[in-house]
């Protein structure tokens, strides 16, 4: 499938990086037809892919005032937070340096005193015991063999445990061939009181996990996505009908 024309292209250490463009959307790749990103070029703030609607269901449960974003790719997913939290604090974490600098030019990723970038491995951020709590950690870390599996491990799932306030939420993007991992599904349960899942068209896994229970019901959960749907402009029940508590 063709992305368009080819804007961009580098490589680095860890492959291939490019953005391509096809009149009404622009894509990031980092691979062979590979979609690492896209962003409609009318409305940037519009997320495109099911995957990163599903990540923003976090949103139903806790609404941040500081968020940690491990793996930034064309930037909408940190975009689009920057823009309607108004006084949300975040801290991006890229291992690519080019990939910043992509997301600067080409995805409009704004340059702002609200969000702070670590050009870093996530590991590396994760042992760094100066950083302070947040709120809310969204792992969302790909390259071009696939995800990063160290966000599937114990340790992982752990330290992003401690490096969360007592009532924050991870948010981990995966893949559904990782529904039968138990050891990532065990240090869930073990560190996280509260354990969704949803599964998209795309073939993602979305895990949501609360440091404490969500003692919200139904109706309450449906009414917020409504009116995070009305403020963002595109609707998040569709996500939300596929998400399934796990513990």
């Amino acid at each position: 499938m063709s992305l368009g024309k080819e804007l961009y292209r580098y490589y680095d250490e860890y492959g291939p990086l490019q953005v391509f463009d096809d009149g009404n959307k622009r894509y990031l790749s980092f691979g062979d037809g590979d979609e690492q990103s896209c962003q409609l070029k009318s409305d940037p703030l519009q997320l495109q892919h099911d995957y990163s609607r599903a990540m923003l269901l976090v949103l139903l449960f806790k609404e941040p005032k500081n968020v940690i974003l491990f793996g930034l790719g064309g930037g909408t997913l940190a975009t689009t937070m920057h823009h309607y939290i108004p006084t949300l604090k975040l801290r991006v974490v890229e291992l690519r340096s080019q990939v910043v600098d992509v997301a600067y030019r080409y995805f409009q990723f704004p340059r702002s005193e609200r969000i702070d970038v670590f050009t870093e491995d996530a590991s590396e951020f994760l042992d760094n015991t100066e950083q302070s709590k947040t709120d809310v950690l969204f792992s969302d870390i790909y390259g071009e063999e696939g995800l990063d599996l160290q966000q599937t491990q114990p340790w992982f799932i752990e330290r992003c445990a401690e490096l969360l306030n007592d009532d924050g939420w991870l948010v981990l993007n995966c893949w559904q061939l990782h529904r039968g991992d138990k050891e990532m599904m065990t240090a869930l349960k073990t560190h996280f009181a509260d354990v969704r899942v949803s599964t998209t068209s795309e073939g993602n896994w979305v895990i949501l996990a609360g440091k404490k229970a969500d003692q919200s019901s139904a109706t309450q959960l449906k009414a917020a996505a409504k009116k995070w749907s009305t403020l963002l402009g595109y609707s998040l029940l569709s996500s939300y009908g596929q998400l399934k508590q796990v513990c």
